[in-house]
């Protein structure tokens, strides 16, 4: 049988290498309150690469229209520039 005073020996022991650990985890470089917060922008960083990606697809189409299509050029310019061909008569509806 182990003596009493080497039970509250060892569990001294055991006590302070428990704080040890504790601190590390929690107050330590690599600690669980700055992995969580890491995991959060990690997350908010993909979402927002996502809607990046989106926005990359949907542009990308738009150049590929306008690049090999002609009426997707001929809509634009119909759109953002007023054109207007020769034989065309032009009506402007005001409500």
């Amino acid at each position: 049988m182990l003596s009493v005073r080497f039970q509250r020996g060892l569990m001294l022991t055991g006590l302070v290498v428990l704080g040890l650990l504790q601190y590390g985890l929690w107050f330590g470089d690599k600690n669980l309150p700055d992995l969580l917060i890491l995991r959060a922008q990690t997350e908010r960083l993909e979402v927002a690469n996502i809607k990046r990606q989106d926005e990359l697809a949907r542009l990308s189409a738009k150049v590929r229209d306008l690049k090999h299509g002609k009426q997707a050029l001929e809509t634009l310019a119909r759109e953002e520039l007023g054109l207007i061909k020769p034989d065309e008569t032009f009506y402007q509806v005001i409500d």
